[in-house]
């Protein structure tokens, strides 16, 4: 038989199994395409690279649509809702400060061929010439009072000598400073306009971790952004403002956010934005924002006063670490330690003492320096508080009333010489002197200071890693007076090799307590 007669009877016999592997094929083919464009592939697989084919027609197919989430706790509001709300209450702020240069500047005159021609005595008459120069700044605001009140950042505004503001709707009014404050960052600004949007408050101590919050402004200058993201940490500080209780939050903010709203998912302003943690002036998923109830306390003083008046009680105060917790026989780390009281304060007044761990003020519970000090600064003055202390592991509740802070709180080679100490254990890793005239003059201490000063700290050694520093005076040495070199020696000579070491050192006027371990 001849072969081709053969294969043309297999084929015959045969074609309805091909057929149906033909189409068995197509169909897995079809079902991978469509299955990579709805994202049902499993994770590893490559879709491959298209980008090089020529353009063919497809069939279109009915897309899938994606609904719009709705956030629990927020009225039914969707993130689009929320936009539109708080969008017609942010604003752009543009402002301008006149300067004059000494003509120090680099310019292209510098050049030497230009020199050559001209002579370095014309430049030199031409580079005294002071010369007028603006900067310019951008940043957000937001309406809070339909009067045309604006609060934003001390940043933003601050020393400024003309301030535009441009609403949403794009009219575009000078504006007036009310007030700033640098301490917190926070400035007030007012336009002449009437019936505008506004941003309503929210308890910003009611705000969590891992809520929602929108952030809305103008960031490098395209306006009416909307960032989305949630809160990342409470109660931040970032040693960008001397009262810091920031809001962290992961929603986008860049240069231009300054100054305008996060607001929850009520639409409610919790915070003002601030500051970027950023290595490259871009976004990097960290951003500060003021808390609401701080930003409106510091408004109200501005709006009232034009200026603001903080409450003071009279203690320096650090943080409480488990060494520190462990050496007063306190049970926890949560509350804050007492490391000097000042001299005709309200605490020295009301029996505060060094060493006392402050765990609530006010009904509110203290966990760390920053919060104390914030509310105590934000407590009304002449406010009576009751302070909740732990002294000598014992509790112990003291009453006071809260004074206005003091102005002078509102602004803060040779070889060596003297009789140097011996110690053994944590100790032996610092030098240390009787505090002299010289020394004194050294490290910029008062001339009438005595006891003993650190002139050197042994490098990478305990002490330098937990922050003894050159220069710093040793008051205690495990809560005994340090007066002199001799009575330093005695406590330090008795001190076994393996114990830790409890420190309370005077440094630029302060007293901080350390521990130092073996």
């Amino acid at each position: 038989m001849n072969p081709l007669d053969i294969d043309r009877k297999w084929t015959q016999g045969n074609r309805s199994w091909i057929v149906a592997a033909t189409l068995l094929t197509a169909g897995m083919i079809i079902g991978f395409v469509v299955a990579s464009d709805l994202g049902w592939l499993p994770t590893g697989h490559a879709v491959p690279d298209t980008s090089s084919a020529p353009f063919t027609p497809s069939i279109a197919r009915p897309v899938a649509t994606v609904p719009q989430p709705v956030l629990s706790g927020g009225g039914g509001q969707t993130f689009v809702e929320i936009a539109k709300a708080v969008k017609p209450a942010v604003v752009n702020i543009y402002a301008t400060k006149s300067g004059r240069t000494d003509g120090s500047h680099a310019t292209p005159f510098d050049d030497p061929f230009f020199r050559k021609f001209f002579g370095d005595e014309f430049f030199k008459r031409f580079d005294q010439q002071p010369k007028e120069r603006k900067e310019r700044g951008l940043g957000s605001g937001v309406i809070v009072d339909s009067n045309g009140l604006i609060i934003t950042n001390n940043h933003v505004v601050g020393k400024a000598d003309d301030i535009r503001v441009t609403l949403s709707d794009k009219r575009e009014f000078k504006a007036k400073l009310i007030g700033t404050d640098p301490k917190t960052d926070i400035a007030v600004v007012r336009i002449d306009a009437t019936g505008l949007p506004t941003v309503a408050w929210a308890d910003s101590d009611k705000l969590e971790v891992g809520e929602f919050v929108l952030a809305v402004g103008n960031p490098f200058g395209l306006t009416q952004t909307v960032t989305l993201g949630i809160v990342s940490a409470l109660g931040r500080a970032a040693g960008i403002a001397e009262y810091e209780d920031f809001i962290q939050t992961d929603a986008a903010i860049n240069p231009g956010n300054s100054g305008g709203p996060l607001v929850n998912v009520r639409g409610e302003l919790v915070g003002i934005n601030t500051a970027i943690f950023s290595q490259s002036g871009g976004n990097m998923g960290i951003g500060f924002a003021v808390p609401s109830n701080m930003a409106q306390s510091i408004m109200g003083q501005l709006v009232q006063t034009g200026k603001v008046v903080r409450g003071w009680l009279g203690v320096s105060i650090q943080e409480l670490t488990p060494e520190l917790a462990s050496q007063f026989g306190v049970g926890d780390t949560k509350g804050v330690l007492v490391s000097d009281v000042m001299d005709d304060s309200p605490a020295k007044k009301a029996g505060f003492e060094r060493a006392d761990v402050i765990v609530e003020y006010d009904g509110k519970s203290m966990d760390s320096p920053t919060h104390l000090r914030n509310a105590v600064a934000q407590t009304p003055v002449g406010k009576k508080v009751s302070v909740k202390i732990i002294r000598d592991k014992k509790p112990k509740t003291i009453d006071l009333t809260i004074v206005e802070q003091p102005k002078s709180m509102m602004q803060s080679g040779e070889e060596d010489t003297g009789e140097s100490a011996t110690a053994i254990g944590v100790l032996s890793n610092l030098e240390v002197r009787e505090l002299n005239d010289e020394l004194a003059s050294r490290y910029g201490l008062k001339p009438s200071e005595r006891g003993v000063i650190v002139v050197r700290v042994k490098p990478g050694s305990t002490a330098e890693e937990l922050g003894v520093r050159e220069g710093d005076i040793v008051v205690e040495v495990n809560r005994q007076a340090v007066t002199s070199i001799k009575a330093y020696e005695r406590i330090a000579g008795k001190l076994p090799k393996d114990q830790a070491v409890l420190l309370l050192l005077k440094r630029q006027g302060r007293t901080i307590y350390l521990t130092l371990r073996p």
